[in-house]
């Protein structure tokens, strides 16, 4: 056996670690912003029954263009939206590497705002796009003069923006993309994983007109798909023919197609505890800051709190109560997933419990998270896809 550091491997992997959330099995897990409402039961048995009917033809290549899906995708948006417009692959991870294939690569970059999702900068690297790093303002808020100033700085290839943020879950007013988009000549790709638990307006309303905008989305975090793997991009139709070119033939099985357009059917349905999700993050928003855990404001599914004293400390001690949590990696932060009232309920008799030893007594995060806004900071956080 040898080690990984013996192998010829690219030298801008060397000393990198693979990406990924602890996967522990406990009683609460509110760590990497899945629906853990699950799905209604009488959808499953629909699911199940077109899966089924895939199979059947699974001696065959699936449909490679997945025209069903797209025609699905498309009636699911709005926005006027045509089939022609939509793209899918596995995990909107991958729709973002295919976008990166097609846009960036070597001699090109890529411009985003930390702290963000993490998977931006490991995207880039995996596909030799140079990644540079922006800066937010106070509370993580990118304006369009902070964002504007960024690209001309930089003169990007492709601008990478949050709405809203992951790990951050702050909002994106869609007048930063319209400044983004008109200060440069590049491409403008916004990463919409949680919208569907934002107040904020879609950036899919800018599309008409912006053909160099694509707005990415997925079905792991509102639709309970986390396990189906099933990321889209909606855009002009000439950047989807753009992504064919550095796609995998066939990229998408037919039990993911399957899967994908049965759950799409039963959209009311499926997206029927968003409310409800909406209503415990806004819940633990306005109990944790009387723990002593001031909060920022959430958009998503999830919540950004600060106030510890030492991160990894809280969260072992979460962690040996049957809760686990995300550190994100700004400093004096936690990140907790938005689930149901009974695991909000656990969540917050532990903290109540842990506050004493790991609350910061002031309470006053301002100066502790600069670090973790600077354009220096590349937090660990869980996939949107």
């Amino acid at each position: 056996m040898i080690s990984l550091s013996d192998l010829p491997i690219r030298d801008d992997l060397r000393g990198q670690e693979p990406y990924g959330a602890p996967q522990i099995h406990v009683p609460i897990r509110l760590n990497v912003n899945e629906n853990t409402h699950g799905i209604p039961p009488e959808v499953i048995d629909d699911i199940v029954a077109d899966i089924a009917a895939a199979v059947a033809g699974a001696h065959r290549y699936p449909d490679r263009e997945f025209d069903e899906l797209r025609a699905s995708l498309a009636g699911y948006l709005g926005h006027g939206l045509l089939p022609e417009q939509l793209w899918a692959a596995n995990g909107s991870n991958e729709v973002l590497q295919q976008f990166l294939q097609a846009f960036g690569g070597p001699g090109r970059s890529v411009l985003g705002f930390p702290p963000t999702y993490s998977m931006h900068p490991i995207l880039a690297a995996g596909t030799g796009t140079t990644w540079i790093a922006g800066d937010r303002g106070a509370n993580f808020i990118l304006t369009p003069e902070l964002a504007v100033a960024a690209v001309a700085a930089t003169q990007p290839s492709i601008v990478f923006l949050c709405s809203p943020n992951n790990p951050t879950g702050t909002p994106l007013d869609l007048a930063v993309i319209e400044a983004v988009y008109d200060a440069t000549d590049g491409m403008v790709l916004v990463d919409e994983a949680y919208a569907e638990f934002a107040h904020a307006p879609s950036a899919l309303a800018l599309l008409p007109g912006r053909p160099r905008l694509a707005v990415s989305r997925t079905m792991s975090k509102a639709f309970a798909f986390a396990g189906v793997r099933l990321g889209f991009l909606a855009a002009d139709p000439a950047v989807v023919d753009a992504l064919r070119l550095v796609r995998l033939p066939y990229h998408l099985s037919a039990l993911t197609q399957a899967a994908a357009v049965a759950a799409l059917r039963h959209a009311p349905a499926m997206l029927a505890t968003v409310d409800t999700i909406a209503a415990e993050r806004d819940r633990m928003v306005a109990a944790l800051p009387k723990l002593g855990f001031p909060t920022f404001e959430s958009d998503a599914n999830f919540v950004l709190f600060g106030g510890v004293k030492q991160p990894k400390a809280l969260f072992e001690a979460l962690l040996e109560r049957g809760v686990i949590i995300r550190d994100v990696g700004i400093p004096h932060t936690l990140r907790v997933t938005a689930g149901t009232p009974e695991e909000t309920d656990a969540l917050l008799a532990a903290l109540a419990e842990l506050a004493p030893i790991h609350a910061i007594a002031s309470g006053d995060i301002s100066a502790e998270t600069n670090a973790g806004i600077s354009g220096d900071a590349a937090p660990s956080v869980e996939s949107p896809s």
